[in-house]
C-alpha cells in the first residue's frame, strides 16, 4: 500500500503578510506607472510623426500651386488657401493652421519677390502634444534677371520638422541622363540650384545622408507606381521649382514570435507595412518576412514610420501584439515587437480594446461574441491553463503530457473514467475516512506572472458526498527546482482550502513562474463519489499583451460583439467574420 506523505511549512505571520502585500503593491504600482508612461510616450511620438507628414503634404500642395494663388482666402496675400483645416489621420484629429507672408527681397520697397509659408499642426485631443511648426519659403515663378534655364530650391527636414544640414542632394536628368548634380544642403537645410535646363518631369531628386533614411522623386507611369505622390520635377526657363524632402536617422526593429507561455516560435511568417506612401495605395515599405530559427528577426536600417503587422503564417495565428499594431518607430531608436502566436484555426477574430483618448490598451475587459447558438467570452490581458485528463497516470514532474500528473494516493482513481478524478472504489464502496489526494505536475508559465482565479468542474457535487467534498490548494515557486512546494488556501496559509470554483487566488502567489495544484476528494456516503473533470487557473504575464483576445474556429458570418469593463460604457457592435485572420479594434468610452 502506498503511503502519501504530507509536508507542512511554518506559515507567515499577519505582520509579514501585510508587509509583503504592501511591498508587492508598491512594486506593481511602480511597474504600472512605468508601463502607462511608455504607452503615452509612444502615443505622443506617433502623433508627432503623423503631424510632420501632414505638414509635408501641405507644403507639397502649396509648391504645386500657381504662385499667384499662394495666399489665404480673404487674407494678405490674397489666395485660395484656407486659414485652418481639420485633418484626420491614424485615428488622430489634427488642426492645420496656415500663415503666409510676403517677403521683400528686391530693391523695390513694395515688390514681394518671395512668400514665407508657416504650417502649424496641432492636435487638441492629444495629451502632451506640442504643436509642430514647419516654415519654408516660396519663390515667384519668374526669376529676376534669370539666364536661360530655371532653378530648384530643395529643402531637407527631419521628423520634428527641423532642417537637416549636410544632406546630399542628387539631381539627374532622366530623359537624357546628360546632367548629374550632387551637392549638400546648408545650415538651414536648403540647397539652391540655379541654371538648370528646362524639362517637364525631367529631373529625379534623391536626398540622403549617412545613417539617415532616403527621400526621393519617382517617374510618372513607371511600372508599379504609375501615379507617384512625389513625381520627378519640372523645371521651366526663368522659373523656380520648390522641393521638400523628409529624412531622419535610421532605426531597427526586433520582431519576436512566442507562445503565450513565452516559448520562442521559429520561422513565423508575417507582413510589415508602413504608413508612408510613394504612390496611390502604394506603401514605401511593404515586406513579407519571417522570424529566424530562434524566433527573432532584427530589421536594420528602418525608416521612422508607423507600421502595421499582419499574420501570413499557415501554421499559427497572432493572438496578441506588444505594442499594439499599428506601432510607431521613432528615429534613431531600437524597437521590440512581440508577437504572441497560437496554433492556427480557421476564421479567427482578434479583438483589441483601447481607450480612444489615450490609445492605451484596456486590460480586464470582458469581450463576448455571439451568433445564433454560439456565445463565448474572454477577458483581455488574461490567459489560462487547463488540464482535463489524468488517465495517463502519475510520475510526471514537469507538465508535458497533458494526461499525466505528479503523484496521488491510493484513494484516487484516474483510470476508470477517462478525463475524471474519482475516489477509488473497492468492492462497490468508497472509503469515507481517508480523502483522495492528487498533486499535479509543474506548470511553467514562461515568465514571472500574476495569478487570478482557480476553477474546476463540475460546479456541483452529489449531495450524498457532503459539503466541500472537493477542495483545492495552490502552490507557486520562482524556480522549477525547488525542493518543496507549499500548498496554500485563500488566506495564504496551508490551513485553508479553495472550495468554490472560480475563487480568487491569494496575491501571495504573484511574481512566481512555476505552478502546481493539489486536489482533495472526500465523501460522507460509501456509495457516492465526488468528481473533477477539469481544472484551470488564470494569469497575466509579459507574453500576454494587454487589451487583446483571440477567438478561433468561427464560422463565417456576422457576430454581435459586446465589451464591458469597469469605468467604461458597454460597447456593442456587429462584426462580419470572413475566412482567415482579422482584427477588430474596439474604442471604449469612459463613463
Amino acid at each position: 500500500m502506498m503511503v502519501y506523505k504530507y509536508y507542512n511549512k511554518t506559515g507567515f505571520t499577519l505582520i509579514e503578510v501585510l508587509i509583503g502585500t504592501a511591498v508587492f503593491l508598491m512594486v506593481v504600482m511602480a511597474a504600472y506607472g512605468l508601463f502607462t508612461n511608455l504607452f503615452r510616450l509612444a502615443l505622443v511620438n506617433q502623433a508627432n510623426i503623423i503631424a510632420v507628414q501632414l505638414a509635408d503634404e501641405q507644403f507639397e500642395i502649396i509648391r504645386n500651386m500657381p504662385y499667384v494663388n499662394v495666399g489665404l482666402t480673404n487674407g494678405i496675400p490674397l489666395g485660395v488657401l484656407p486659414k485652418t483645416q481639420t485633418l484626420t489621420r491614424g485615428n488622430f484629429i489634427f488642426i492645420a493652421t496656415t500663415t503666409i507672408r510676403n517677403v521683400n527681397l528686391s530693391t523695390s520697397a513694395v515688390q514681394a519677390s518671395d512668400k514665407l509659408i508657416e504650417i502649424e499642426i496641432g492636435c487638441p485631443l492629444c495629451k502632451n502634444f506640442n504643436p509642430l511648426v514647419l516654415t519654408g519659403q516660396i519663390s515667384p515663378a519668374n526669376l529676376q534677371n534669370a539666364a536661360n534655364g530655371g532653378a530648384l530650391v530643395v529643402q531637407a527636414f527631419d521628423a520634428n520638422g527641423q532642417p537637416v544640414q549636410g544632406a546630399t542632394v542628387y539631381v539627374q536628368s532622366v530623359s537624357t541622363s546628360t546632367i548629374t548634380n550632387t551637392d549638400v544642403t546648408n545650415n538651414s537645410g536648403i540647397l539652391n540650384i540655379i541654371g538648370i535646363p528646362q524639362g517637364v518631369n525631367a529631373y529625379q531628386i534623391i536626398v540622403s545622408k549617412p545613417g539617415y533614411s532616403t527621400d526621393r522623386t519617382y517617374a510618372i507611369g513607371a511600372p508599379g507606381n504609375i501615379n507617384p505622390t512625389k513625381p520627378n520635377f519640372t523645371v521651366l526657363n526663368g522659373q523656380a521649382s520648390q522641393a521638400s524632402f523628409a529624412i531622419d536617422r535610421l532605426s531597427s526593429l526586433d520582431v519576436k514570435s512566442v507562445t503565450p507561455l513565452c516559448v520562442a516560435v521559429p520561422s513565423y511568417h508575417f507582413n510589415l507595412k508602413g504608413m508612408k506612401q510613394i504612390g496611390a495605395s502604394l506603401p514605401k515599405y511593404d515586406q513579407n518576412l519571417t522570424t529566424g530559427s530562434t524566433g527573432s528577426r532584427i530589421l536594420h536600417n528602418m525608416e521612422w514610420d508607423t507600421y502595421t503587422v499582419t499574420p501570413t503564417d499557415t501554421v499559427s495565428d497572432i493572438a496578441g501584439m506588444n505594442p499594439n499594431s499599428p506601432l510607431t518607430l521613432n528615429p534613431n531608436n531600437a524597437q521590440d515587437i512581440q508577437l504572441t502566436v497560437v496554433p492556427k484555426s480557421p476564421n479567427s477574430l482578434m479583438v483589441s480594446v483601447i481607450d480612444p483618448t489615450t490609445r492605451l490598451p484596456v486590460s480586464g475587459a470582458v469581450v463576448s461574441i455571439s451568433k445564433g447558438s454560439v456565445n463565448t467570452s474572454k477577458t483581455t490581458g488574461s490567459g489560462y491553463i487547463s488540464q482535463t485528463d489524468w488517465s495517463g497516470g502519475d510520475g510526471q514532474v514537469r507538465y508535458t503530457a497533458k494526461d499525466r500528473y505528479f503523484v496521488g494516493n491510493d484513494q484516487v482513481d484516474t483510470a476508470t473514467s477517462s478525463g475524471d478524478i474519482l475516489l477509488r472504489e473497492v468492492d462497490g464502496l468508497y472509503d469515507t475516512t481517508i480523502p483522495g489526494v492528487l498533486e499535479s505536475s509543474t506548470f511553467d508559465i514562461g515568465t514571472s506572472s500574476n495569478f487570478y482565479t482557480l476553477s474546476w468542474s463540475p460546479n456541483n457535487q452529489p449531495l450524498l458526498t457532503g459539503i466541500n467534498s472537493v477542495k483545492f490548494q495552490f502552490a507557486t515557486n520562482p524556480t522549477s527546482t525547488s525542493a518543496s512546494w507549499t500548498y496554500l488556501g485563500p488566506d495564504g496559509t496551508p490551513d485553508t482550502y479553495y472550495t468554490v470554483p472560480g475563487a480568487t487566488l491569494n496575491s501571495i502567489h504573484n511574481n512566481d513562474r512555476f505552478v502546481r495544484y493539489k486536489v482533495y476528494l472526500r465523501t460522507e456516503t460509501a456509495t457516492s463519489t465526488p468528481s473533477v473533470s477539469d481544472v484551470s487557473f488564470s494569469y497575466t504575464s509579459s507574453c500576454l499583451p494587454p487589451g487583446q483576445v483571440l477567438f478561433q474556429g468561427l464560422s463565417v458570418g456576422t457576430y454581435d460583439v459586446t465589451v464591458s469593463v469597469s469605468g467604461y460604457a458597454v460597447y456593442t457592435a456587429s462584426v462580419t467574420v470572413d475566412t482567415g485572420w482579422q482584427e477588430s479594434v474596439v474604442p471604449m468610452v469612459a463613463n
